[in-house]
């Protein structure tokens, strides 16, 4: 089992930059696949991006592709979110979630039931 706390939220105006952190505890930080999803009020919850276990695979939405980068450094057992140019549309909780690796399995899925674990989620709010 792996416990995920995701921080970092809070309030910026819109073109700010935010970025997300996801502390991962209690297993083999490498051997999960990552992955950041969002969910604004009473929508929901959307594949944000995601990242392989060694980091040299990313993969994005379309709606954050170029304003947004997804990392990680095994060695503190932490993932990122880097948010640039942020817009009012961005405004959601953020959650980071985990999947333990298998093999013969993709390494990544926008499919939220595809992952094993989630962070609390952390508020962001764009304004306008």
């Amino acid at each position: 089992q792996v416990q995920l706390v995701d921080t970092g939220g809070g309030l910026v105006q819109a073109g700010g930059s935010l970025r997300l952190s996801c502390a991962a505890s209690g297993r083999t930080f490498s051997n999960y696949g990552m992955g950041w999803f969002r969910q604004a009020p009473g929508k929901e919850r959307w594949f944000v991006a995601a990242i392989n276990w060694s980091g040299d695979s990313t993969a994005y939405a379309d709606s954050v592709k170029g304003r947004f980068t997804i990392s990680r450094d095994n060695a503190k057992n932490t993932m990122y979110l880097q948010m640039n140019s942020l817009k009012p549309d961005d405004t959601a909780v953020y959650y980071c979630a985990a999947r333990g690796r298998r093999y013969g399995s993709s390494w990544y899925s926008t499919n939220m039931n595809w992952y094993d674990y989630w962070g609390q989620g952390t508020q962001v709010t764009v304004s306008s």
